[in-house]
């Protein structure tokens, strides 16, 4: 009887949590129309990217759905195409964590868009066990930071030639479990590889990149930020490859922000008034927020940068900054 006692009593803090939870979550207040302006959300096909998609495409704007699974990203955008009545949301095909794949998205796009306003880069994985890439990468690292560190690297002439674009970097507040990070062992070669905390630093990095990121674009009008959604329902966990992660989502899913709840921080960067001319930042519940003292090092965004640019083999043609 005390075990049902103590059972019932703990998910009714968690109930009491999600109701504070919802209620205190930032929601974007702004109705600014886009239409005429391009975006491009990576990872669109679920979770806070369809719904950013989905939000941009009511505002009128063409959305290129960047995604590896081009079937069902196709449905989602045929669904978004239903829902919203805009007929200018289109999917291209990309592997964030393979960069042949992305340079061709990317030189696509350069070659295809005649401007770019909003580049977002979503698109974010977890892994349970070290994997390598391709290209001799561990795979969290490439996906969640090396492939949109080279994307946006590329696609920056476009982003230049478009008054007042923004670049969009989702990362997380489990960037604080980062205690330290090493940039000539981004690839856990000499630390050994644990899920969370692979995680973690590869969230820290997408904050030190936007940090680099915003100081080398200062005399552009181009902002670049990054954000925290939240505690988000996604498909993360579930393709983590531990059965354990699984269990303990689907325990917690119920209490978690839903999707279209999650995706306000991105779309208030994205879209909002108030960001104009801000750079830099870290956004949370649509306000700014605070980074850990690391996240916030110059130097060793410098040094991150530095490092980036040798691991994703940066070609002199790619050189824009």
């Amino acid at each position: 009887m005390s075990y049902l006692i103590l059972t019932c009593v703990f998910i009714s803090i968690l109930a009491i949590f999600k109701i504070w939870y919802t209620c205190q979550s930032g929601k974007c207040k702004s109705n600014r129309k886009l239409y005429g302006k391009t975006a491009i959300i990576t990872g669109a096909s679920a979770g806070i990217g369809l719904e950013t998609a989905k939000d941009l495409a009511f505002r009128g704007a063409r959305v290129i759905l960047a995604c590896r699974n081009r079937e069902k990203a196709q449905a989602v955008a045929d669904d978004i195409i239903s829902t919203t009545g805009n007929k200018n949301v289109e999917v291209q095909v990309i592997e964030l964590s393979d960069f042949l794949s992305v340079r061709q998205f990317a030189n696509h796009i350069l070659k295809n868009e005649k401007s770019l306003d909003i580049l977002l880069n979503n698109a974010g994985c977890l892994k349970s066990s070290k994997e390598i890439t391709k290209n001799g990468l561990e795979y969290t690292m490439a996906a969640n930071h090396y492939g949109h560190f080279l994307l946006t690297n590329i696609l920056i002439p476009l982003l230049k030639k478009t008054p007042r674009s923004r670049i969009v970097n989702v990362s997380s507040e489990a960037h604080r479990f980062c205690k330290k990070i090493d940039p000539e062992d981004l690839n856990f070669e000499k630390m050994s590889f644990k899920m969370f905390p692979a995680y973690a630093q590869s969230k820290l990095a997408n904050i030190l990149f936007t940090l680099e990121l915003a100081e080398r674009l200062k005399d552009t009008d181009i902002i670049a930020n990054s954000l925290h959604p939240g505690a988000v329902v996604s498909e993360i966990a579930s393709k983590t490859g531990s059965k354990l992660m699984s269990i303990v989502s689907s325990i917690f899913k119920p209490f978690l922000k839903g999707t279209a709840l999650g995706a306000q921080t991105s779309i208030y960067v994205a879209v909002s008034e108030e960001v104009e001319g801000v750079t830099g930042k870290y956004f949370i519940d649509c306000h700014q927020g605070e980074t850990t003292e690391l996240a916030c090092h110059r130097g060793m965004a410098k040094k991150l940068w530095e490092a980036s640019e040798l691991d994703v083999k940066l070609q002199p043609e790619e050189y824009h900054l």
